[in-house]
C-alpha cells in the first residue's frame, strides 16, 4: 500500500484531474491512499509546523515505511528511486510519504522518516508537487514490472 499525506487540500480541478488520473493507473499496482491534512496557513511558523505534525502523526502507523519529501533529502533518478519502491515493498507492507506545507515539515516528522527524499533543489507548489509525485510512483511501478512507459 502506498500512502501520501499531504498538507493542504487541492483546488485546481486540472490538478485534481491529474491526481485521480495517476491514482487510477496505479490501482493496477497498489493500493493507494491520499490523506489531506489542513494547511495552518500564515500563523507563526512553529506554531504552523506544530499544528501540522498533530494532524500528520494521526495517519502515520508503526508498521508504516516513512519517506519525507525534504529539500534535504537524498536525490535519485527514476531508476534508482523504483529499486528503492522494490526493496522498501520486500520487506515493509506499507510505504507512506509525506508532504509538508508552506513551512516544511517538523524536525519531529523528519526524525520518524526511514528515509529523506528530494526531488530537487528547487521549490514546487505543494499541490503541483503530488502531481510529481504520484508521477513519479507510477514511473517505479511500470520500470519494476518491467513495462514500458519509462523512456
Amino acid at each position: 500500500m502506498i500512502k501520501i499525506i499531504g498538507v493542504g487540500t487541492i483546488k485546481e480541478q486540472y490538478l485534481k484531474e491529474a491526481i485521480n488520473e495517476y491514482v487510477k493507473r496505479l490501482k493496477k499496482f497498489t493500493t493507494i491512499e491520499i490523506i489531506e491534512v489542513k494547511d495552518e496557513g500564515f500563523v507563526e511558523k512553529e506554531k504552523a509546523m506544530s499544528l501540522e505534525e498533530a494532524k500528520i502523526l494521526k495517519h502515520i502507523h508503526e508498521k508504516d515505511y516513512i519517506i519525507t519529501l525534504e529539500i534535504e533529502g537524498k536525490e535519485l533518478d527514476s531508476v534508482e528511486f523504483a529499486n528503492k519502491i522494490d526493496k522498501i515493498q520486500q520487506e515493509h507492507s506499507n510505504i507512506t510519504f509525506i508532504i509538508g506545507g508552506s513551512y516544511g515539515l517538523s524536525n519531529n516528522i523528519k526524525a520518524k522518516a526511514n528515509f529523506s527524499l528530494s526531488f530537487s533543489k528547487m521549490t514546487f507548489p505543494h499541490q503541483l508537487f503530488r502531481v510529481l509525485l504520484l508521477e513519479q510512483i507510477y514511473r517505479a511501478f511500470k520500470i519494476n514490472n518491467n513495462e514500458s512507459y519509462h523512456k
